[in-house]
């Protein structure tokens, strides 16, 4: 809408970031009030860590706060393209069945909202979406250019493609919807998983936009692209305002939700959040890197993974305390701040060790 007055990219990324992150912190009070007068509380689950039992009540749903000045903020100052679009369709349709959960979990008056076959199946039609639009659609571009010592010129690549830290591009062919379901609706689980203590989900979240912000940048370039043999995808650096916008609500979302938490992202927040990470890893072709970058949401699905495979298995020992990862450590005698910096430390190493194999992939080639 304001592109036509702003056309600077980094312009609108700068104004994109204070903008969404100015909304929230203006909106924050108003919605954290309008959720206490509607009861939307955050549920306990029985079998959870007893310290957690205070929380009972605290408003959750407050991933509005988040996605309100994002959409905002990417109406305002964002040039659509497919790849927004795609990306903002994953955003809002896990917002939409994380709403759903939450709605229900109120209703119903238990910690568990809609069941898993519900959300699983909402999650990978969203995935599918993605992946045939990014493989399909014609407007949508990959290429190769070649270093100008060489000639330079450019050749097409198939938009099936999944950039990797050491071996280049790989053509994922016919497999590509299904890694790409496997990518959304990864991610989206992931970060949802994550969301277990006050400011953890917002603070890796906070990380990782940030280094697909940097990694739309990078990817929209040609002329860097060019230099760092890496493929270059017309219309990704909009990505970046997206991210910004992104980025903005979760810091002014983390203003509320520092411990102590005046209000929950709840599954409107956190499915949120993990469906754009992963529509932006597959519009970027960067999935493997949203590995390393999101490295903490990765463990935290895995810890869950393994822990009730090994239960299973074992017929009813465990591997850890408990489940996700975090709440091991907080049983191990990690306070509930302690447990959320050191994973706010490591998200943020991974980011930039995400950031460096992509940016530096010119010295292992």
């Amino acid at each position: 809408m304001l592109t036509i007055f702003f056309g600077s990219l980094p312009i609108r990324i700068i104004l994109s970031l204070i903008t969404s992150f100015v909304t929230a912190i203006i909106i924050g009070p108003r919605v954290i009030a309008n959720l206490k007068l509607r009861q939307i509380g955050q549920t306990i689950r029985e079998e959870g860590i007893q310290a957690h039992k205070k929380k009972a009540g605290i408003p959750t749903m407050g991933g509005v706060i988040i996605l309100i000045p994002a959409l905002i903020c990417c109406t305002l100052w964002a040039n659509f393209n497919p790849l927004v679009v795609v990306t903002l369709f994953a955003l809002l349709g896990t917002a939409t069945i994380g709403m759903l959960d939450d709605l229900t979990k109120v209703i119903k008056a238990r910690s568990l909202g809609l069941t898993p076959r519900q959300k699983l199946a909402g999650q990978i039609s969203i995935g599918l979406v993605v992946g045939l639009v990014i493989r399909f659609f014609p407007d949508i571009r990959v290429e190769n250019l070649f270093p100008m010592t060489s000639g330079g010129g450019t050749i097409a690549l198939a938009t099936s493609i999944c950039q990797t830290p050491l071996m280049g591009p790989i053509d994922f062919g016919w497999l590509y919807i299904p890694f790409t379901v496997f990518v959304v609706v990864g991610a989206t689980n992931a970060v949802n998983l994550t969301d277990g203590l006050d400011g953890l989900a917002g603070s890796t979240c906070t990380t990782a936009l940030s280094a697909f912000l940097v990694l739309a940048l990078l990817c929209g370039s040609p002329d860097i692209a060019r230099l760092l043999g890496t493929a270059w995808i017309p219309g990704s650096s909009e990505l970046a305002v997206v991210c910004a916008s992104l980025l903005g609500g979760c810091l002014g979302f983390l203003w509320f939700n520092a411990n102590p938490a005046q209000v929950f992202m709840g599954d409107t927040g956190s499915l949120a959040l993990g469906g754009a990470l992963g529509a932006l890893a597959v519009c970027l072709k960067c999935e493997i890197f949203l590995g390393i970058i999101g490295g903490i949401f990765v463990s935290e699905a895995l810890s869950v993974i393994i822990q009730v495979s090994y239960f299973k298995y074992t017929g009813g020992k465990r591997i850890f305390r408990m489940s996700p990862i975090h709440h091991h450590f907080e049983l191990a005698g990690w306070t509930e701040q302690k447990v959320v910096a050191r994973f706010a430390i490591t998200s943020l190493l991974l980011a930039i060790l995400g950031v460096s194999l992509f940016a530096f992939r010119i010295v292992f080639t």
